[in-house]
């Protein structure tokens, strides 16, 4: 069984997985695979420089994130055919390592935009993580070091949360006074419990 774990920035999602991973069950971490991708996958490469032109990557061969950010960030279109190229990658390549991972109960597939790119489709069951915008804003502000309005352009890029709870099998609210692992621990059981 393949399982969905999605919700906006700010909003938990990493802590969520390392308590499932506590479970023993495996985790596919859409958002660090396309980054890795986007540098080791040959045919992406290829791609992406046809798309943004050389200066894509530096000299040892990393990504240039800061150029292609600074060009997709303000241009829909462009940041469109960045995600046409990357998102079949990550399909593919978690489609892979869900075959790899066949014997565990279910495995989780996290990631940021699971619901505004469809892939939520190709799971099984979904999983949102909800936080109040607030608190979201304030741990992302801590954790990168940026400003609110820095935040609300990540947030805004997103779809609704609400939106994103309407389309949930199970909801994990993270807002700092509910408990995480009871959360954690009842789905999981009733994740087993269809198997």
């Amino acid at each position: 069984m393949k399982v969905g774990i999605t919700g906006n920035i700010g909003s938990g999602k990493t802590t969520i997985c390392k308590i499932f991973e506590t479970l023993d069950i495996p985790i596919y971490y859409a958002d660090d695979q396309a980054k890795l991708l986007m540098v080791e996958d040959q045919n992406v490469r290829e791609k992406i420089k046809l798309l943004f032109g050389i200066k894509a990557y530096q000299d040892d061969g990393t990504l240039d994130r800061a150029y292609i950010g600074s060009i997709v960030f303000n241009n829909p279109q462009m940041l469109s055919r960045l995600n046409y190229i990357v998102h079949p990658a990550v399909r593919a390549h978690s489609a892979k390592w869900a075959k790899l991972n066949s014997k565990a109960p279910y495995v989780l597939k996290e990631a940021a935009l699971m619901v505004e790119s469809e892939n939520y489709k190709d799971l099984d069951k979904l999983i949102v993580v909800s936080a109040p915008l607030e608190l979201r804003i304030q741990r992302v502000m801590k954790r990168d070091g940026v400003d609110k309005e820095a935040v609300m352009a990540r947030e805004n890029k997103q779809m609704a949360e609400a939106e994103k709870i309407e389309l949930a099998d199970y909801i994990i609210i993270n807002d700092g006074d509910q408990a995480l692992i009871p959360q954690v621990q009842k789905i999981h059981k009733s994740l087993l419990s269809l198997i």
